[in-house]
């Protein structure tokens, strides 16, 4: 099938306005939030389920890749078009279809925004657990493909754990459904397999979401350090002490200080860091928990710690660490952002890592983190425009992810593998391993077109992308 031809059958199936190959319209499709960018080809916006069977059905036929995307929050290149092919936007596809609070339960389409869900049961006294920080602007399907955490992993688990079942379209374009309604259907756990698969093995075209009761108390509290280490240690006797807070947040000074400076929130910016520190559940646990927090932070030094006095307090406090990324803009044009993880222990060791890594190579690291579950979010800042900036920014960041592996950590916690880590799996995985991945992705996708170039190395060195002459748009680059 030639390209014309390839065009033609999808403006058939989806309509003409939805299937895009101008550079106008598809440069904004270029990219999801990591640093990654590739011009795509064709960008098409199927309707629902059926639309998209019949999409993949045509790339088939043409023998071109799929690469789903959901709302392009992504932070590892996973919707970037490393090989060419369709773009197939999930954007359409933004319902909410079902809600069964009776089994607390939701069935969503997997263009629904995060938020919406809890917006939508929030007045029946319900909520949707998974939050990442990008949860008004990301996608549930997005979610599914990262398996994505937020800053209430450490209590409620990440997406894997609150997703029941999952209606998803095959490489053939055949419809099938994994899992279902109710939690641990009989037979193999299909749907964890596929939470995580970063669009590798098909495209979700329904979801069903466990829906969680609304809890009878909420404290908040922030914890001010004037040293790092203080901070990092904390988190490490809170956990220590046998509290799991619903959330453990930390920010250094130099995420504090764009955070103030862009939307004021109430942090001291003089601050080496701070502590956001968050308590749910009976009135009587939630009341002892914050108590013994506070005495924790106390006797590490703590030179102030503040109990948030109502919601709106509560609310401002967490729009800072939402916000946080965002605002690193007011430092520098570029961020590239790191999402190891290690264990609680270590978290003063790798700081220090992190921070002379940072001095070596003269940039500026700014760290916000879920340091309750050790997962970090090192955010290398730097300007494009510099010459040579960019190289000394991934290798750095080769040597945060080649810290954390090496004190038994992981190279992500939540942004997936995508294409930026790809040359890092080796570092956790050996040959065998990744074989029998990949053995599981061939069972899903046994042509490799669904978002191929992702997730598995190949025989380039670190942080080097080669594409096939011909199939790819020129502008690729990492």
């Amino acid at each position: 099938m030639t390209p014309g031809a390839l065009v033609d059958e999808l403006r058939t199936i989806v309509g003409r306005q939805f299937v895009l190959i101008e550079k106008e319209d598809v440069v904004v499709y270029e990219q999801d939030g990591s640093i990654l960018q590739a011009m795509p080809e064709i960008v098409v916006v199927p309707a629902d389920s059926t639309e998209v069977s019949a999409v993949v059905r045509a790339a088939a036929k043409a023998g071109v890749p799929i690469v789903p995307r959901g709302s392009g929050t992504g932070l590892a290149g996973g919707a970037v078009p490393a090989e060419g092919g369709v773009v197939l936007s999930l954007a359409r596809l933004d319902r909410i279809l079902e809600i069964d609070l009776k089994n607390r339960v939701a069935v969503v389409e997997p263009g629904v925004i995060n938020l919406e869900i809890t917006k939508a049961i929030a007045k029946d006294g319900f909520f949707y657990a998974p939050d990442p920080s990008s949860q008004a602007a990301c996608s549930v399907g997005g979610n599914i493909a990262n398996n994505s955490g937020g800053p209430h992993t450490l209590a409620y688990g990440v997406t894997v754990n609150h997703i029941l079942g999952v209606e998803v379209v095959l490489a053939d374009g055949e419809i099938a459904w994994l899992g279902g309604r109710v939690p641990d259907t009989p037979g193999y756990d299909l749907t964890g397999v596929f939470v995580g698969s970063e669009g590798t093995m098909g495209i979700v075209t329904k979801a069903v979401v466990r829906l969680m009761r609304g809890r009878e108390t909420v404290r908040t509290l922030l914890a001010v350090f004037e040293k790092p280490e203080a901070a990092t240690r904390t988190v490490v006797d809170i956990t220590a002490a046998g509290i799991i807070p619903a959330a453990l947040e930390m920010m250094d000074q130099a995420t504090i200080q764009a955070v103030e400076k862009g939307a004021p929130c109430g942090y001291p910016t003089d601050a080496a860091a701070v502590l956001l520190a968050e308590i749910e559940g009976v009135r009587e646990h939630g009341e002892r928990a914050m108590a013994l927090i506070q005495s924790i932070c106390r006797q590490n030094g703590a030179r102030e710690v503040r109990l948030a006095q109502d919601d709106a307090e509560r609310q401002l406090l967490w729009k800072g660490r939402k916000g946080a990324f965002g605002a690193l803009g007011l430092i520098a044009p570029n961020y590239y952002v790191q999402d190891g993880v290690v264990p609680r222990g270590k978290l003063p060791e790798i700081m220090a890592r992190v921070a002379e890594i940072a001095a070596r190579y003269g940039l500026i690291i700014a760290n916000v983190f879920h340091a309750g579950d050790g997962n970090l979010h090192p955010n290398i800042l730097f300007d494009m425009r510099k010459p040579g900036e960019l190289d000394q920014v991934i290798k750095a960041g080769e040597e945060i992810l080649k810290a954390c592996v090496a004190v038994g950590g992981s190279i992500t916690g939540e942004h997936g593998i995508g294409l930026e880590k790809k040359a890092y799996i080796g570092l956790l995985f050996n040959e065998h391993d990744l074989e029998a991945m990949a053995r599981v992705r061939r069972a899903f996708d046994g042509t490799g077109r669904f978002n191929p170039g992702k997730l598995f190395p190949t025989p380039m060195g670190c942080g080097e992308v080669r594409l096939s002459p011909g199939k790819i748009p020129q502008g690729l680059w990492i």
